[in-house]
């Protein structure tokens, strides 16, 4: 389970150390892809095989599951931690992320979510003003 906000920086090569206490879920493999607002999103294998599965059993005779499947799959990466617990976030995805040194590493349970620190503000800002309004429309869910 991945809990927990954490300021990190990337280095000069585009490598983010992954917390300390995230790493041992994370040490058989990971894949990072875009996440749906404009974050990345980094996922144990245990938790990517489910969620691809699902991704690929949409239909492709929709359009929008078609696009979906693109922007889950097409700039997905399957990485690996480095002896110092760090991956090395593909210069595509920094881009769509709008990662350049500060980043904010997000745990949201069964993944990791990596912010830029203005776009994580942006969120932040959203959950204070309409946390409530949220919870309520989502109420039926839980």
């Amino acid at each position: 389970m991945f809990l927990g906000r954490y300021t990190h920086a990337l280095d000069a090569k585009g490598r983010l150390a992954i917390p300390a206490r995230f790493r041992e879920a994370v040490a058989d493999g990971l894949v990072l892809t875009r996440g749906i607002d404009r974050c990345l999103s980094l996922y144990p294998l245990a938790a990517w095989r489910p969620l691809a599965e699902k991704v690929s059993a949409l239909p492709i005779t929709d359009p929008d599951a078609r696009n979906f499947r693109r922007m889950v799959f097409a700039e997905a990466a399957d990485l690996a931690l480095d002896a110092q617990g760090r991956i090395l976030i593909p210069p595509e995805l920094r881009r769509y992320a709008g990662l350049e040194r500060e980043t904010l590493v997000v745990g949201v349970d069964t993944a990791i979510e990596i912010w830029s620190p203005d776009r994580w503000q942006a969120v932040e800002a959203l959950m204070e003003t309409d946390g409530a309004a949220i919870a309520q429309r989502l109420a039926t869910l839980i």
